[in-house]
């Protein structure tokens, strides 16, 4: 069995990049051609939303997965569309799965005893897409609870080559708040921190540098993003915050390794909905969304390589040559979108 860190880092040398994409559906951001085949397809809202959001993630997907090695879909946007948003997101998540991607599922799940085996048992299908109701690779996950809450997923992680990532210190504002708290004459952070760093050590192959408990740390703390990657450096970690939240790729820097490995850098909104902001929604606007997509997909993975020891990877991507990246690559125009083609949220698949 391939555990979760070999798998993640062989992703990243095949393409070169440590880009993760985020996937946030919201009905009000997504292209109006979706949005009109959703409103076609069905008049109940959330039925509505989840055949869109379907729609537009394996839009994404198509366009991303020659690119990045993993996704990391929003449950919170599935979840708050009931069943059909499940529906949804599982079809999604398969369809990462059978395109070659690495899939985080952005849950944030934590609980003690048998409740915390169960959401374990329910999200870390791993190495095989089949082995859990949800087809997740990695798992983020919250520690408030304590290392007994951790250790039902760690141990279900190492079974079935599956991955973890532990809130450690988060890239919202407000994070300081209980974060920064002193404990034993140490920020919260750094404990949390100690604890995922020992966790993981005990999870590490001979034959990797990274266990299977990696941490969440934010691109907006890089002071603080350097200091735990030294003190974690068995752990792989999932940095947010870059783009839209002000986090820059100079500020990720000291996530990695010399050698461009032990983080994966997520962005969501800024390459979901690329042709809103400038300079793609000059470029491509509306009409021309995949191209912005895929524009802004290569646009950071050039700003990692150039700014981070991503560029160890040996990316070799230009953004100078993507302009028609996606109508040259799948032959799709938006405006001949089949609202039949790709989405099966009406299915139980």
């Amino acid at each position: 069995m391939s555990d979760y860190p070999t798998r993640l880092d062989c992703r990243i040398s095949q393409l070169k990049t440590p880009a993760l994409v985020g996937i946030d559906p919201r009905w009000e951001l997504l292209p109006t051609s979706i949005k009109t085949a959703a409103e076609i397809k069905t008049t109940n809202r959330l039925e509505r939303d989840a055949w869109a959001f379907e729609a537009f993630a394996k839009e994404l997907i198509d366009i991303v997965s020659p690119l990045v090695p993993a996704i990391k879909p929003q449950v919170a946007f599935f979840e708050q569309l009931g069943v059909p948003g499940f529906a949804a997101l599982h079809s999604v998540m398969k369809y990462a799965r059978q395109a070659g991607l690495i899939v985080i599922a952005d849950a944030k799940r934590g609980d003690i005893g048998s409740t915390a085996e169960a959401y374990a048992d329910a999200w870390l299908a791993g190495e095989d897409p089949n082995a859990a109701a949800w087809p997740a690779d990695a798992l983020t996950i919250n520690p408030y609870l304590g290392t007994d809450s951790l250790q039902p997923f760690v141990d279900l992680a190492q079974r079935r080559g599956a991955g973890l990532y532990v809130l450690v210190r988060t890239s919202n504002p407000g994070a300081a708040e209980f974060q920064d708290r002193i404990s034993d004459e140490r920020p919260l952070f750094e404990v949390v921190a100690q604890t995922v760093q020992r966790l993981s050590e005990r999870t590490r192959t001979a034959n990797s540098a990274f266990g299977c408990v990696g941490a969440v740390v934010g691109a907006t703390w890089p002071t603080q993003l350097q200091h735990l990657r030294h003190e974690m450096p068995a752990v792989p970690l999932l940095i947010p915050g870059y783009g839209t939240q002000g986090g820059t790729s100079s500020d990720a820097a000291g996530a990695f390794n010399s050698d461009g490995h032990g983080a994966v850098i997520n962005s969501s909104r800024g390459i979901n909905f690329a042709w809103l902001r400038k300079p793609y929604s000059e470029e491509f606007g509306e009409g021309r969304w995949q191209d912005a997509v895929a524009a802004a997909t290569h646009d950071m993975i050039a700003d990692l390589a150039k700014h981070t020891p991503a560029g160890a990877l040996n990316q070799a991507a230009s953004s100078s040559t993507h302009s028609s990246y996606f109508l040259k690559n799948h032959e799709l125009q938006d405006a001949a979108f089949d609202p039949e083609a790709k989405p099966s949220s009406d299915s139980t698949q």
